[in-house]
């Protein structure tokens, strides 16, 4: 990057810094939230459904080519009946009210995660999402949903195994890019940067194999409490390190 700095540009001891192709986040602490004010844990959610849209716009605003939200795994069905139907209930709200944003800023939507268990009407709205913003030319917004890393390398695995059957893929031929093509981010680069909120030193089943490389921001911030000042603060800290790859070179 060269040039003046803009309000968008990410700026490290005066410099604009180098910023990640792919952000990750774990959306944690909604439930710690609201019950740090005595609220219903769903009151969490709803206030952390808020600050979805500002750390979209904001990344969508820096061009990042691809943010991935972990927004429901496959392990939160455990918990109770009401506060899952009302995270579904919150997820179509937010869907709806999020469309035309995603339209205005040219935002290719994807659902990463298996779509057994999910809610008929909930699947129907994330793929009217779908195929609504597929002509979009800026980032990809990825929202995890019914998702679980293990899962998803199963499903790879178990599609590959379906080829090699049928003949139209040799075990030889398998390697790291058959596996990636075969995932639910295949096309898009690989997380360069995850981030946590809530201060949980855990990556929680979330894109295991695409994290390989990832630079890890954990803050103690609570996710409805998490807004553009603290993503700069992961970009700062992202742009500060020094990224060999298992080498001696920075890797750019």
């Amino acid at each position: 990057m060269s040039g003046s700095a803009s309000d968008s540009d990410t700026v490290v001891h005066g410099k604009v810094a180098m910023l990640p192709r792919h952000v990750a986040i774990i959306m944690d602490g909604n439930g710690r939230w609201a019950q740090r004010r005595g609220l219903p844990r769903v009151v969490g959610h709803q206030a952390g459904s808020k600050v979805v849209r500002e750390i979209v716009e904001a990344c969508a605003a820096k061009k990042i080519e691809a943010l991935t939200l972990f927004s429901f795994s496959s392990e939160n069905w455990r918990r109770p009946e009401e506060e899952v139907t009302a995270l579904m209930v919150l997820l179509q709200e937010h869907l709806r009210s999020e469309l035309p944003v995603m339209l205005k800023n040219g935002i290719r939507f994807r659902r990463l995660g298996r779509r057994q268990g999910m809610p008929g009407e909930v699947l129907a709205l994330l793929d009217e999402t779908e195929r609504a913003t597929a002509g979009g030319t800026g980032m990809t917004l990825n929202l995890a949903l019914n998702y679980g890393s293990r899962d998803e390398i199963v499903d790879a695995v178990r599609a590959i195994a379906a080829k090699v059957k049928q003949g139209s893929l040799s075990p030889l031929e398998i390697d790291e890019t058959t596996i990636d093509s075969h995932l639910s981010t295949a096309g898009l680069p690989d997380p360069d940067l995850l981030i946590r909120t809530a201060g949980q030193m855990r990556v929680s089943n979330f894109l295991l194999w695409q994290i390989s490389y990832a630079e890890l921001h954990v803050t103690e911030t609570l996710w409805p409490e998490f807004g553009v000042a603290d993503l700069e603060r992961a970009f700062r800290d992202f742009a500060g390190r020094n990224r060999t790859f298992g080498g001696l070179q920075t890797k750019v």
